[in-house]
Parts: C-alpha cells; sequence; structure tokens
C-alpha cells in the first residue's frame, strides 16, 4: 500500500484576503471587489507547466519513499518468517539493519516532502514568481479603481453572494496579458476549442 506522505492540492498562491487601505477617510464610503484566483492561475500557461513540474516531481520522490517502505516490509516478512531459526546475535543484526533503513526512508521522506524540504523549495521557485505577478496585477487595479477591499472567492473566506460587476478576475488576468476565457470554453488542457468542431448537443 502506498504511504501518501504529502498532501499535494493545487497550490493556494495569495491569501484569503488581500487587504488595500488606500487612504480612503471615514467620510467616503469604502469600495470591495473580489478576485477568483484559481480560475486566474488555471488560465496562465506558466502556472500549469510549473504545477504539472511540481506533479511529476512529487510522484518521481514518491515512488522512491515507497520502495524504501517496500523493502523494509520485506525485510521484517523475512525476519518474521526466520525468525525461530536465528540466534541472539543474529536476531540483533537484522533487527539493527531494519531499524537503519526505517530511518534512511523517514530521512528521504523529509528530505523531500519535508518542510523547507526539495519539493518545498521548488514550489517557491516556480510559483513564487506567478505569484507575484498576479499580486502585483491586484495592486495595480486596486489602485486603479480607487478600491479600498478586494477578496479572494476562491480562499477560505465564504461569500454566500457575490455580483459577477465586482468581480474583477478577469481584469487580473487582462493586466498580465492573457485574453480571459470562459471556464466552458477552455479545455482540460488548458486551450480553447476548435473553431471546425461542430457544437456539443
Amino acid at each position: 500500500m502506498i504511504r501518501k506522505f504529502l498532501t499535494y492540492n493545487p497550490i493556494k498562491v495569495l491569501v484569503c484576503m488581500v487587504l488595500f487601505s488606500l487612504g480612503a477617510t471615514t467620510a467616503q464610503a469604502q469600495k470591495f471587489a473580489y478576485v477568483d484566483t484559481e480560475y486566474i492561475l488555471a488560465q496562465l500557461p506558466d502556472y500549469k507547466s510549473a504545477q504539472k513540474q511540481l506533479d511529476q516531481l512529487s510522484e518521481k520522490w514518491q515512488k522512491e519513499v515507497d520502495a524504501k517502505y517496500q523493502e523494509i516490509d520485506k525485510l521484517y516478512k523475512n525476519y518474521q518468517a526466520e525468525e525461530v531459526l536465528l540466534n541472539n546475535e543474529q536476531k540483533k543484526q537484522r533487527q539493527e539493519e531494519i531499524i537503519t533503513k526505517e530511518k534512511e526512508a523517514k530521512k528521504l521522506q523529509q528530505t523531500k516532502f519535508g518542510y523547507e524540504g526539495e519539493l518545498f523549495r521548488k514550489r517557491e521557485q516556480l510559483i513564487k514568481p506567478i505569484q507575484d505577478r498576479v499580486f502585483d496585477a491586484i495592486q495595480t487595479i486596486a489602485k486603479r479603481e480607487d478600491l479600498d477591499f478586494i477578496f479572494d472567492k476562491s480562499g477560505d473566506m465564504v461569500m454566500l453572494f457575490s455580483n459577477a460587476r465586482f468581480d474583477k478576475s478577469g481584469e487580473v488576468l487582462e493586466e498580465l496579458g492573457i485574453t480571459p476565457l470562459d471556464e466552458k470554453e477552455v479545455k482540460d488542457d488548458g486551450n480553447p476549442p476548435d473553431q471546425n468542431l461542430p457544437p456539443e448537443d
């Protein structure tokens, strides 16, 4: 059975709420808007490429860790089967071998998937520049439109109702140089549908 050491979900590259205080006085009405960062990220080719690289690395390293534990399982089962035939010294040697292998597996797991491990650092390397670009685009729009708050619809903050006229996700994409596509028009590979294909029923 494969051990799952890391819950690897699509990365939340922005905080749940982006708050901008742009010098509005208490006499002025506060202006709100929201964005959907999941939608924005799904439309960025470099984010998709980065996510694919991270998924491939995660899968590769997970297989290495799993192989270590499979080796340990095999050693332990062999030890159990042969235990009655071993003297005390042999038992001790076999037990120490299993313990050493377990330490090696845990170290590999921590090195690859632990906090500030290789996957963490690779994620920072690939995702942070994208995060910074999206954040800068949101800031630009907030300042340009004199907004006081921008919320992230895809974050943990529950939005029980949202009027689409306050959705700035499309403007963020335009600020990033990306032509927004309706989610229904985007294929699984992230490309728009072929124009020559007949419409779906």
